[in-house]
């Protein structure tokens, strides 16, 4: 059955972080009558409270809009993506089921790192560019410098960039129609039986199990038909098919072209892998994407360790929604069994966790995020995650570390600032740009000092006003240890962490004095030590509880308080060898929030 794809469009909102994008979805949604005037609400596509609160996009979300030029219906197929760095992976994903991208520009703003990156992203999957510039009714709006920007920074024509103001709508309903002159439509099926589609998203439903977020790529797909995922292989019938508009809407058949939900039905979440071939009919798979690569790693138990089979659940549910995560299996001697999971940010890492609170009811309990690194002995070279597999021995020859290539956007103001936060976090610039009031910086740095909450130093620093993009470059040589805790004597695996030698006293003293603030006072005086290559690189203690045991006698020999003492002395004696020091999970949340 062929099915004509001429009336079709898919395309992309891509831009940087709250330049509105969700505001333009929403208009467009509004012109299109999409959504009844009644049920319209800002962000609209945003569909956790969490996106709705933060004012940001974190999961892409597909909508299908209906839009007539010259007496002619046309589909519009959207797919709202995030703008944030850490999410630049779920951009990825959006791109390669559209032919086209709106990409957005603040006109108050300007250019930023960000728009930079996605461009690349969208040109190298061969999209069609559409350049437009909106928030034109804001005051502060400076619609011909901002214009210029976009000719010299994207290589495009000043007659190619369209305006738009998401907040009254204006220029929204020209954007529209030139989307269909300018976006084509996606090529026609071959005419054989079956279908193919790529799989973009999933969600889980109790009821309904996986569903699977598709772009028919070749062929129909139709209710009933005998489905496979090739790449889980698993075998279904498709319950139920249709679009999002923004609700679901069912249909009978998602053609060449179309952008749908296909409920599954399977039950098991780990089968859901995004990037999969979704067919009817045909063994041969997709190109899909590649598998997103983990940056920040770090450690995750359940509260209590009967919580560990719900955490796993909700982890595999997460995933399904969410395919940069990625975990395995870990195990702590003080915090039981858990998981160590691989995020693409830190964003990501707080978002992941806050899900797991919201939507799962899940309050886990995390280790100090941390980096791969590459470590050759005498004997062997291997890459680590954790501090745990960093050897402590002296049997270390070498370290090399991943580093990042920045591009930073700054207005001149704040480059003194600037330059001063890139030397504390071992920045070196490479290459300045001038364009008008800003600079472009180009700028190599350790991924590890990157981690270190640079981003939000860096917001601080220039008054939000810089804007950032990274790419990953080679590994260099590293100057970092292991850095060890230990309390009454015991180390604490959990709080040890890999640390640059250029900060590891300071580390180390902030260390252990937010752990003596933290931890309880025993019966016995406890020693907090920070241990680095196998000296003690800093030290508090925590004064046992004092009990005057003396307190009911009176007059008498003094040699009848000097057997109480003693005798006191030896019980405490008795307690710091055979008592453990019991640390509060509390402590190591607090421990890993940074410092205020």
């Amino acid at each position: 059955m062929s099915m004509s794809t001429k009336t079709i469009r898919n395309f992309s909102i891509i831009a940087h972080i709250d330049h509105g994008k969700s505001t333009l979805a929403d208009r467009m949604l509004e012109v299109t009558h999409t959504v009844a005037a009644r049920k319209m609400r800002d962000q609209v596509l945003d569909g956790m409270d969490l996106e709705r609160e933060r004012g940001i996009t974190i999961k892409m979300q597909p909508v299908q809009m209906h839009f007539a030029v010259d007496g002619q219906d046309y589909t519009l197929n959207l797919i709202d993506t995030p703008g944030h760095i850490d999410f630049g992976y779920e951009v990825s994903r959006a791109l390669t089921a559209v032919e086209g991208v709106v990409l957005l520009v603040d006109s108050t703003q300007g250019v930023q790192a960000q728009t930079l990156a996605v461009l690349q992203m969208a040109r190298d999957t061969g999209c069609v560019i559409v350049p437009v510039l909106t928030k034109i009714d804001s005051p502060l709006s400076r619609v011909d410098d901002v214009s210029v920007e976009m000719v010299e920074l994207l290589g495009i024509e000043l007659d190619d960039i369209l305006h738009v103001s998401g907040r009254t709508g204006e220029g929204v309903a020209t954007l529209l129609t030139e989307l269909i002159k300018r976006v084509p439509a996606p090529k026609e099926t071959s005419g054989r039986a079956g279908g193919q589609a790529l799989v973009f998203d999933y969600s889980f439903s109790e009821h309904r199990g996986i569903v699977a977020y598709v772009r028919v790529v070749d062929g129909v797909l139709e209710q009933k038909n005998a489905a496979r995922l090739i790449g889980a292989d698993k075998r279904f019938t498709i319950l139920e098919l249709g679009h999002v508009v923004p609700e679901e809407q069912k249909a009978d058949v998602l053609g060449t072209g179309d952008i749908g939900y296909i409920v599954t039905g399977l039950r098991e979440a780990s089968v859901g892998v995004v990037g999969d071939t979704l067919s009817v009919g045909a063994d041969v798979s997709l190109p899909g994407y590649q598998n997103p690569k983990p940056v920040v790693w770090a450690s995750m138990y359940p509260e209590n360790q009967d919580s560990f089979t719900l955490l796993k659940h909700a982890l595999f549910r997460l995933k399904l929604s969410d395919s940069a995560l990625s975990f395995e299996e870990d195990g702590s001697s003080t915090l039981g069994k858990g998981f160590r999971c691989g995020f693409l940010g830190m964003l990501h890492m707080e978002i992941v966790t806050e899900r797991l609170r919201r939507e799962h009811n899940i309050e886990p309990v995390i280790t100090a995020p941390s980096i791969t690194y590459e470590i050759k002995t005498s004997t062997e070279t291997v890459r680590v995650h954790t501090a745990s597999q960093f050897p402590n021995d002296g049997s270390v020859e070498h370290v090399r570390e991943q580093w990042v290539s920045l591009t930073i956007m700054t207005p001149l103001d704040y480059l003194s600032a600037l330059t001063q936060l890139l030397y504390e976090h071992e920045g070196t610039i490479l290459g300045t740009e001038m364009f008008h009031s800003r600079m472009r910086l180009t700028v190599h740095m350790p991924l590890r000092e990157l981690m270190r909450g640079f981003f939000d130093s860096l917001k601080s620093a220039t008054s939000g006003y810089a804007s950032l993009a990274y790419e990953f470059i080679d590994w260099q040589d590293a100057e970092v240890c292991r850095l060890d805790i230990l309390v009454a004597d015991e180390e604490v695996p959990a709080l040890s962490r890999i640390v640059s030698r250029r900060r590891l006293e300071t580390e180390s003293r902030s260390l252990v004095e937010r752990l003596k603030k933290e931890l309880p006072r025993q019966q016995f005086v406890v020693k907090i030590q920070a241990r680095a290559d196998g000296r003690i690189v800093a030290s508090e203690s925590i004064s046992a509880f004092k009990k005057d045991v003396t307190g009911y006698l009176y007059g008498g020999d003094v040699t009848r308080k000097m057997k109480l003492l003693e005798k006191q002395k030896k019980g405490k004696e008795r307690r710091g060898e055979h008592k453990k020091m019991h640390i509060p999970q509390e402590v190591f949340l607090k421990l890993i929030k940074p410092e205020d």
